[in-house]
């Protein structure tokens, strides 16, 4: 017997009839008005029924029930009932079972072709699905809270039973187009590398850095005043008389500005790029400068003669604590007791010994505890080693232990520290400089060099510097401290409390010259010619304190606006020259005054001005000699108010602004 198909059963009552033996299958409708036949004696209706198909008869529901139906887009099976719900005219219809190969090849062919027709069927409903979607786009916009569909970046997604659908628009890829034609790369778009030479404070590289940066092209610096190891590399490159800038792709030399100019108007920039983008960087090409392995080309610097002699010193005299003017005074040694150890080392006169330690102190490897006097022959003068002061953890520019190189001219270490952080500003600043990224330039080769340069700093001769060139030097280390407190010590001005910006300004201190210096002591005591910080009574330097000799002899209210403290109201970071500090202070006040650092209200006569102003009005005079100091700084629309206010004999208010102690990072 063929395979059984069991179409339904019914839980009501019926008639059995036996098999036709004519038949494989008989299917068993039992007549409406005929009784149904009871089961069997002691035969429960469940085994009836299933002993009913085990004898291969096809159960199917009464007529007055309902009927089972093929699936969708499938012809009606010969055995199913017909639509009327009544059998044929002998009261059953038969199956039409296989009986043969050929006849059971015809019977799949029919399924095949009717599944077929229902596969047909569903694929033109879900296309005609998208392509109504798709044309509804074209129409007007799908809304953006749309239940089943989505609209952002020129994409349009479309949420379908078991299908995602994304479309992108032409406008979009349109878009994408023309940030190309505009040299929009990305890192991973291009394989080679554009890289140029330069110098801080260039002009030129300027605008080759700014092309570069709106191009959105990836390109790598090579800084000749950070890596002066990299001017053999320019000269056998490009030539020993070529200047800087000069612009490398890959391992070709492009040129200069001048150059990069001609081949962007002629479009030749964009097909070489195109080029660039596809071909990886060879290993003739400029090296990328990479962190801590570049060393620095420096002169073999000469250990100082008097080394040798200070560490012998530090083995054998009698260091220890001791009470002098009823204070502890820790790790010092008197006068007598270094000349005695010199005597007995160098075997000389003490007149020879006291001559050296006069030496010593005035290249700062030792200091008098109080700082008093250079060098005596004295039990009572007590000195310690540079390296033994009490205050060295507050000494960021100091490693554990001193330099014991031949100290360099001040001015020298203050030019070099100048240019590394000019180029540090030129990479990870802001193009208005107000705006820095502290993260980047603590992890820079930059700032890496930067901090060891400082350490030169140690025991330079601040006081060889000439008096013109003081002026500039503080300022440019003031604002590198800036920096450098942010950076390394976690220090933050905008900490809540006049109090709590403390460990900002005055102990994030550096040694330089043998003496300690922080924010503090540099703004107040050396460029405001020793004057009291606001709101204290005490000033930096004391009557005996030689640092004073470094003071200005009378205040520059111009230094205000050329200070950066590393808040988003102070001034906008900036390094001078020596050559041309005065013209450069009138600059940065004049800039920083007319973005927002002055307000002219002339509906109510009030003059809004910046907080610094208040702070340090004994600097600026009262009020209207204010008002008259800053016409010479504005621009001739508020200079033009400004005058009209103090012209007319009426009144004139004047308002501070609020100070925003927040990083300017």
């Amino acid at each position: 017997m063929g395979e059984e198909t069991l179409v339904a059963m019914p839980l009501a009552p019926h008639v059995h009839h036996p098999p036709d033996p004519t038949a494989d299958d008989v299917v068993f409708q039992p007549p409406t008005n005929v009784p149904a036949a009871a089961p069997e004696a002691g035969e429960e209706k469940d085994v009836y029924y299933a002993r009913k198909m085990m004898q291969g008869v096809v159960l199917r529901p009464p007529a007055h029930l309902p009927q089972p139906e093929a699936p969708p887009g499938l012809a009606r099976a010969a055995s199913a009932p017909a639509p009327n719900g009544h059998d044929d005219e002998q009261g059953r219809h038969h199956l039409d079972r296989s009986t043969s190969a050929n006849s059971a090849a015809a019977a799949v062919a029919a399924d095949v072709a009717s599944i077929g027709r229902f596969l047909r069927d569903r694929r033109d409903v879900l296309s005609s699905a998208i392509n109504r979607r798709i044309s509804s786009l074209k129409e007007t916009p799908a809304p953006a809270d749309q239940a089943n569909s989505t609209f952002h970046g020129g994409v349009q997604e479309i949420h379908l039973p078991n299908v995602k659908v994304t479309v992108r628009l032409k406008e979009a890829i349109a878009a994408d187009a023309a940030e190309d034609d505009g040299y929009s790369f990305s890192g991973s778009h291009i394989k080679g590398r554009v890289s140029f030479f330069s110098r801080s404070g260039c002009r030129d590289c300027a605008a080759v850095r700014a092309f570069l940066r709106h191009s959105a092209l990836p390109y790598v610096e090579i800084n000749l005043d950070v890596f002066p190891e990299r001017e053999p590399d320019l000269a056998s490159r490009a030539g020993a008389a070529a200047r800087v800038p000069q612009i490398f792709l890959n391992e070709k030399l492009l040129g200069g500005l001048v150059v990069l100019n001609s081949l962007r108007n002629s479009g030749e920039f964009e097909r070489r790029v195109r080029e660039l983008a596809g071909r990886r960087c060879p290993d003739a090409a400029p090296r990328v400068p990479v962190y801590g392995f570049d060393a620095e080309r420096d002169d073999e610097v000469e250990e100082d003669g008097m080394v040798g002699i200070v560490r012998v010193l530090r083995h054998r005299l009698p260091i220890q604590d001791r009470f002098a003017r009823v204070k502890l005074v820790k790790n010092c040694f008197s006068g007598a007791d270094m000349v005695d150890g010199i005597v007995n080392h160098l075997e000389c006169s003490r007149k020879k010994a006291v001559e050296i330690g006069k030496e010593l102190a005035r290249k700062h490897l030792i200091h008098h505890v109080f700082r008093e006097n250079d060098f005596e022959d004295s039990a009572q003068n007590l000195y310690r080693f540079l390296e033994h002061d009490p205050a060295v953890p507050k000494y960021h520019n100091f490693r554990g232990s001193t330099n014991d190189g031949e100290p360099r001219p001040a001015a020298a270490v203050g030019q070099r520290m100048t240019k590394i952080m000019v180029a540090i500003l030129e990479a990870y600043a802001s193009d208005d400089r107000r705006r820095i990224d502290y993260g980047r330039v603590a992890a820079s080769e930059e700032f890496r060099r930067y901090a060891n340069l400082a350490r030169d700093l140690q025991r330079v001769d601040v006081f060889a510097l000439p008096a013109g060139e003081r002026l500039p030097f503080f300022l440019n280390l003031h604002n590198a401290m800036a920096i450098h407190a942010v950076i390394r010590n976690g220090c933050q001005p905008s900490a809540v409390g006049v109090v709590d910006r403390r460990s900002f300004f005055a102990d994030f201190q550096y040694v330089v010259g043998g003496y300690p210096y922080s924010l503090t002591t540099i703004k107040n005591g050396i460029l405001r010619a020793n004057r009291r910080q606001p709101y204290t009574i005490v000033r930096p330097f004391g009557s005996s304190d030689k640092r004073l000799e470094l003071a200005e002899r009378q205040v520059n209210p111009l230094v205000h606006f050329a200070l950066c403290n590393a808040t988003r109201s102070s001034p906008t970071v900036r390094f001078y020259s020596a050559q041309g500090v005065e013209p450069e202070l009138r600059h940065a006040a004049r800039e920083f005054l007319l973005d927002g650092g002055v307000e002219i209200d002339i509906e109510t006569r009030t003059v809004h001005l910046t907080r610094i102003i208040k702070w340090y009005s004994a600097d600026f005079g009262q009020d209207r000699d204010i008002l008259r100091w800053i016409l010479n700084y504005l621009d001739p629309t508020k200079a033009g108010l400004l005058t009209h206010l103090l012209n007319d004999g009426g009144p004139i208010s004047i308002a501070y602004q609020d100070y925003d102690w927040s990083l300017n990072v």
